[in-house]
């Protein structure tokens, strides 16, 4: 029994990585940001697995982050703690997204790039499918009963937890680098693939790497890690990071959080 849930606990655990991690590398930096460009095989790989650990259809997850981004903390933030409440961000970060999503307008205005292809048609847009698969191959790797307790916990910790943290607690408190009302929490980067570092890619959206060597503390974004792996396979191109950018711009003005 405890042998089992330890390997239920590892299994799940496993997965909501590789559910963070295509998430940062490919919704986020890549897709939604082009901080990153993507060899085709390589974002056809973190769409499968988007789609089996997930279930999300990345236009949607892209138009709502990009909105963010037009709104941060003010009037037409989908989901912003300042506005709404840190607790209601911090524990319903999900509805937020599916309340964003209602308006179909939010798709065609903020990711009209993103056309669907003939994989989105059989396959990633039928969200249900993916999460349905997801959770069949962790039944027949755990059995069921097993299977289903890693398939939640992993929807409770991606979902309410990680997800969350940096929609709610990263506009919440923390440390900034850059003057805008995103946080710095160096613990929640370590456990979601580097989006902790939140005030640093609300500085410069466009750096494919969230840690900034020149701030006051040290930072450390392990997506980068997998980005620079990528590149040296010649499976990712990153673009100019936040270093190379302030080398252009000027140094950086850290602010209290």
């Amino acid at each position: 029994m405890l042998f089992s849930f330890l390997i239920a606990l590892i299994v799940s655990s496993i997965v909501t990585q590789i559910a963070v991690y295509s998430t940062t590398i490919y919704l986020h930096r890549a897709a939604t940001h082009r901080a990153v460009v993507l060899h085709p095989l390589a974002a056809w790989g973190f769409r499968l697995f988007i789609w089996i650990t997930t279930g999300i259809v990345p236009r949607e997850w892209v138009a709502v982050h990009r909105k963010h981004h037009a709104f941060t903390d003010e009037e037409g933030d989908p989901h912003s703690p300042l506005l709404e409440g840190f607790w209601k961000v911090q524990l319903g970060n999900f509805f937020y997204y599916v309340k964003e999503l209602k308006d179909p307008g939010v798709v065609e205005k903020y990711a009209r790039d993103l056309k669907p292809d003939v994989w989105d048609r059989v396959l990633f847009d039928r969200s249900s499918v993916g999460l349905l698969v997801g959770i069949v191959l962790l039944c027949l790797t755990l059995g069921i009963g097993w299977g289903l307790f890693a398939a939640g916990l992993h929807a409770l910790m991606y979902v309410f937890v990680l997800s969350s943290s940096i929609n709610g607690l990263c506009h919440y408190k923390g440390y900034r680098n850059f003057q805008n009302t995103a946080t710095n929490i160096r613990l929640i980067a370590w456990l979601t693939g580097g989006e902790g570092l939140h005030n640093n890619h609300h500085g410069y959206p466009r750096s494919p790497k969230f840690s900034f060597r020149q701030g006051r503390r040290f930072e450390f974004d392990p997506g980068w890690l997998i980005i620079k792996v990528l590149s040296w396979v010649k499976l990712a191109r990153p673009l100019k990071t936040i270093e190379e950018a302030v080398k252009m711009r000027g140094p950086a003005q850290p602010q209290e959080g």
